[in-house]
């Protein structure tokens, strides 16, 4: 009886597996790294620059091509939409079409909220739309994935979907512990896969998680939970990554609007001894958006800045100020007669011009200190590429045309205070500096071409220059003492190059005659000194490289060109004696004969 039962329970076990295995074969577990397989995708076509529109349209390709593969179009003509149930997946392409939808409608409402000047109301209707369509997406994703896909596949769908509810809500501006709570879903989620996979895998759950982080920390503040201040706003906008951008977006909104009212108390602007009213608001807001970001270039932690950070700043500062000089022209064409508004609006224009132009200048300096980074990188280390004294010729006639321009315009006008012409008298200095430098570069660049006389001439010239400027700067009565200490500096480079140039040019000099007997001497009118050229046409029946080394720089060999001449036999020349004596016949009975009227017989 114990081994019927026994036989029996066995045979249960057998079927239940059977079962399982069936189940298996006939419902496979489908699995996606979807993270890993949205961050590519997302990297690889516009988004490692911002760029939605190409990303939207690269989602549109691949679901056209999806489509395609999988004969799921919607029919012709008319439109037959399909639904995607858990009876339709049959393979995984299935989900990436459903995941690929999410985050084209997700794209879209990022392209909307991008727009130069923000979206209008229109638009944040179309834009709340397509965020709700990209949650309608990414919660049907999600649910699929939960009953076709292995459990990390459902873990990270569920995730996707989280952060997608949060952003609808984020974007909504309501229902923030909705929002929180989905953020901190997500970002528990990814913390868990983190711990696990391969490492790459690991490092994108963790950049992740510090993209959620910012979100999670402004839902606690917006719910009442935390406190965050300006500057840890400020340091979060600082970050990247596009889980980031709608945040940096409503960042962008509140900055604006406290901009806003900070700049009703800005009344004037000072420049130089002036003081110009401003009574356009959008004039006062661009220009106190420029002054704060040019904080962060010359404040404390500039230092620690690197270049590439300062650059986009600097593009920043660029793009405010132009966006207040068309504010106030726009103010010039509606001033009419009024001549008191005219000349203040015309005096804001240059002072926001003036300062324009110094911080280009100081961004032509901040590339030059890059490039001879470079240079020095690449004199010590033969490997590195570097970048050539051509380079920072060319940085150095920008900077040159940047001053004339700023003494220029800082110079016009008939009543002009002290410090305008201090200012003018400085700027004309740096511009002197700046001809000693790029004359430096270029008598550098000639010395590298093997041309000694020019560049003695120009080092030499160079020394000049560093002279007259070291003079004018020790007359002044506050001198700047880092600009004296960079000339000396520069004044010792031209004196050390000088004696180079001179003494490299006295060493070629001595060897030409050696070199030219050298020359002469192994000069053959036979030319067997000289080494036979193999050429590819030759040498058909050998295996060998006719490409020539790798290092050089020379053509492949293939035939000589211009081909030599060869020797081709002449036609004979034939002399006929004969001809002279032979007497042919007539052969005017042949000839056709023209017809002649009566009046051509007459005459």
């Amino acid at each position: 009886m114990g081994k019927e039962n026994n036989n029996v329970s066995t045979q249960m076990e057998i079927d239940d597996t059977n079962i399982q295995i069936t189940d298996q074969i006939n419902n496979p577990k489908f699995s996606i790294h979807v993270l890993q397989l949205l961050k590519s995708a997302q990297m690889q076509h516009g988004l490692r620059h911002g760029d939605y529109t190409r990303y939207r349209r690269y989602c549109t390709a691949r679901l056209r091509r999806l489509y395609k593969s999988l004969k799921f179009t919607h029919g012709r003509g008319k439109y037959t939409k399909k639904a995607i149930t858990e009876s339709t997946i049959t393979e995984v392409r299935y989900l990436h079409v459903v995941l690929y939808m999410a985050e084209r409608a997700w794209s879209h409402a990022m392209e909307k909220r991008q727009l130069p000047d923000g979206p209008n109301a229109r638009q944040r209707i179309y834009l709340i739309g397509r965020l709700r369509k990209a949650v309608k997406w990414a919660t049907l994703f999600a649910d699929l994935c939960g009953t076709k896909g292995d459990s990390r596949t459902s873990l990270e769908a569920e995730a996707y979907a989280s952060y997608m509810k949060g952003s609808l809500l984020f974007e909504l501006d309501k229902n923030w512990e909705t929002a929180l709570r989905n953020f901190q879903n997500a970002r528990n989620v990814y913390e868990e896969l983190g711990k696990y996979g391969d490492l790459e895998n690991q490092v994108l759950c963790r950049e992740r998680v510090e993209e959620l982080e910012p979100s999670v920390r402004y839902c606690l503040h917006k719910v009442g939970e935390k406190n965050i201040k300006t500057l840890e706003l400020l340091d979060i906008g600082k970050m990247e990554g596009p889980a980031l951008d709608l945040f940096k977006a409503k960042l962008e909104a509140v900055m604006d609007e406290a901009r806003s009212q900070q700049a009703a108390s800005v009344t004037e602007f000072r420049w130089l001894g002036h003081r110009f009213p401003i009574s356009n608001a959008k004039t006062r807001v661009t220009i106190l958006k420029a002054q704060e970001l040019e904080k962060e270039v010359h404040g404390s932690a500039a230092d620690s800045l690197p270049a590439e950070k300062k650059l986009v700043i600097f593009d920043k500062i660029f793009a405010a100020y132009h966006d207040a000089r068309s504010c106030i022209r726009t103010d010039l064409v509606t001033a009419g007669n009024a001549e008191n508004v005219k000349d203040d609006l015309n005096g804001l224009d240059k002072a926001v011009s003036a300062v324009l132009g110094q911080r280009t200048i100081e961004r032509n300096q901040l590339l030059v200190s890059i490039a001879k980074s470079k240079i020095s990188r690449q004199l010590d280390d033969r490997a590195a590429k570097g970048t050539k004294p051509e380079g920072l010729v060319r940085l150095y006639d920008l900077l040159i045309q940047n001053t004339t321009d700023l003494t220029d315009l800082v110079s016009s006008g008939r009543d002009r205070k002290s410090e305008e012409v201090a200012f003018a008298e400085e700027y004309a200095l740096r511009g002197l500096v700046f001809q000693a430098e790029r004359c430096f570069y270029l008598a550098k660049s000639y010395s590298l071409a093997g041309k000694r006389t020019e560049a003695y001439a120009l080092y030499c010239r160079a020394r000049t220059i560093v002279d007259d400027a070291l003079q004018k700067l020790k007359s002044i009565s506050k001198p700047d003492k880092v600009m004296i200490q960079e000339l000396k500096v520069l004044n010792n480079k031209c004196r050390s190059n000088i004696c180079i140039e001179h003494a490299a040019g006295i060493m070629e000099e001595v060897k030409a005659p050696e070199k030219l007997s050298e020359g002469v001497s192994n000069i053959s009118l036979s030319g067997a000194a000289r080494k036979p050229e193999k050429f590819l046409l030759d040498k058909l029946d050998v295996y060998e490289s006719a490409v020539g080394d790798t290092n050089t720089r020379a053509g492949p060999q293939i035939d000589a060109f211009p081909p030599p001449f060869q020797s081709v036999p002449n036609n004979p020349i034939i002399l006929d004696l004969a001809f002279d004596t032979i007497e042919f016949p007539s052969l005017e009975n042949r000839m056709k004969k023209e017809k002649k009227g009566f009046m051509s017989r007459f005459f």
